[in-house]
C-alpha cells in the first residue's frame, strides 16, 4: 500500500492489468482469488506480489469455479474481494456470481473479453457484452457493468466498482478487453473519494461472541412466498441502479448529422474515425456508454433523434440490440462489427461514409 500511495501525485506508465491491481489495493481490496487465463494473467501476478505487503490474501485456486466460491466466502465475511478472468473462465464462475447476487454479497469481477464462443482464442474482442449485461448466469439477477476505454478509466472505475458493490450489496463487473488489459498508458494512480458514507457490514459473518444474534447467509429460498419476496426486493434494487448509476460520454454531438455508438476500446477507434469524417465535411458525433448495465437508453434515444445512427463494436451486434431497443426496432442503423482483433479506424470510417452517402 505504501508503494501505491507514494505514487499518487505522479503520472506513471501502467499496463491495464497493473492499473486494476493498483486500484483494487487503493480501494481496500485485501482478498483476491483467481485462476490463470489469457489475457488477464498479470492481474493475479501483480496482486500475488502486492497483497502480502498489506496483510492481504492471494490464492490461485484450482479452477475458476473454486475461485468464485472463495470470493463468495470472503465477501460473506465482509471483506473487499475481487477476481479476474476471461470469457471461458467467466462461464465457469457464473454459478458463484449468481449466488453472490442472490445473497447480496459485494464483489468485483474483472472480465477481460477475448474471442469466442467456446474456447475461442486469445484475440481481443467484445463478445461477452450480452452475457455480462444480462446477468450471465441463472435466476434473473443483474450486476452493474462498467466498460472503460483507457487505463486511467480502468483505474478509476475499479475503485468506483468496489464502492458501488458495497453500496448496493451486489457484484459489479469491470468489462475490459484484451487490448485494454495489455496496453500501457500514462495513469495518475489517485485514490477516489466518495461523498456518501457506506453503512457498516452488520450482516457479515465475522463471529459474535454471543454479543448479538448470529448472522446467517443462505443461498436459496424454500417457499414460493420467500422466493417471490426476494425477487421483488432485488428488482427494486436494480431499478435504483438504473436510475442512479448510468454513466456515458458524449462528444461533438451538437452539430452532428450522424451519431456513432460504441463502447470500450472500440469507442476510441470510432472517435478517430469520426474525427477523420469531420475533416472531410461529414459531421459525426460519438456517444459512449460507460455503464453498459444500466444502459443509458434515454440518452441514446435523445442522441439518435433526427440523426443517422451508426454502431461499431467488437462482436457481431450485441450492443446493437440495446441501441435498437432505445431507437426502435425498425430504425435504420449502420453497423460494423468485428469479433476478433481490434478493428481499424478505416473500417469504421468507411462504414460511416457509406451511411452518409446513403449506400
Amino acid at each position: 500500500m505504501q508503494e501505491v500511495k507514494a505514487r499518487e501525485a505522479e503520472k506513471v506508465l501502467m499496463k491495464g492489468t497493473e492499473a486494476i491491481g493498483a486500484a483494487a489495493l487503493l480501494a481496500g481490496c485485501r482478498c483476491y482469488f483467481g485462476y490463470p487465463i489469457t489475457p488477464q494473467n498479470e492481474v493475479g501476478e501483480y496482486l500475488s506480489q502486492e497483497l502480502p505487503k498489506v496483510g492481504g490474501v492471494f490464492v490461485q485456486a484450482e479452477s475458476e469455479t473454486a475461485a468464485a466460491n472463495m470470493v463468495y466466502g470472503a465477501a460473506g465475511a465482509g471483506q473487499r474481494v475481487m477476481t479476474s478472468t476471461a470469457g471461458p473462465g467467466y462461464t465457469l464462475m457464473l454459478e458463484g456470481i449468481s449466488a453472490l447476487a442472490a445473497t447480496e454479497l459485494p464483489a468485483v469481477i474483472l472480465l477481460v473479453m477475448r474471442k469466442g464462443p467456446g474456447g475461442g482464442g486469445i484475440d481481443t474482442a467484445q463478445t461477452d457484452y450480452t452475457s455480462a449485461t444480462r446477468g450471465g448466469g441463472h435466476g434473473g439477477y443483474h450486476t452493474l457493468v462498467f466498460a472503460p476505454w483507457s487505463c486511467q478509466e480502468l483505474f478509476d472505475l475499479t475503485q468506483l466498482s468496489f464502492y458501488l458493490a458495497d453500496k448496493y450489496r451486489n457484484p459489479v463487473i469491470v468489462l475490459a478487453d484484451g487490448t485494454l488489459a495489455q496496453m500501457m498508458e500514462s495513469v495518475e494512480p489517485r485514490p477516489l473519494h466518495f461523498p456518501e458514507p457506506l453503512p457498516p457490514k452488520t450482516w457479515a459473518i465475522t463471529g459474535h461472541d454471543n454479543l448479538r444474534p448470529k448472522n446467517v447467509i443462505v443461498d436459496g429460498t424454500m417457499t414460493r412466498e420467500a422466493g417471490e419476496a426476494l425477487h421483488v426486493h432485488l428488482q427494486a434494487k436494480y431499478a435504483q441502479m438504473a436510475r442512479e448509476e448510468q454513466r456515458y460520454e458524449v462528444r461533438a454531438l451538437d452539430d452532428a448529422e450522424i451519431v456513432v455508438f460504441a463502447f470500450g476500446t472500440v469507442a476510441r477507434v470510432a472517435w478517430t474515425a469520426a474525427q477523420r469524417a469531420r475533416r472531410e465535411g461529414v459531421r459525426v458525433g460519438l456517444v459512449r456508454p460507460i455503464s453498459v448495465y444500466p444502459f443509458p437508453y434515454d440518452v441514446v434515444e435523445a442522441a439518435a433523434g433526427g440523426r443517422k445512427v451508426f454502431v461499431a463494436e467488437g462482436n457481431m451486434g450485441q450492443m446493437l440490440e440495446d441501441v435498437r431497443l432505445a431507437v426502435g426496432r425498425k430504425a435504420e442503423i449502420g453497423f460494423v462489427g468485428q469479433p476478433a482483433e481490434l478493428m481499424s479506424p478505416t473500417r469504421i470510417y468507411e462504414g460511416i461514409m457509406r451511411l452518409a452517402e446513403g449506400r
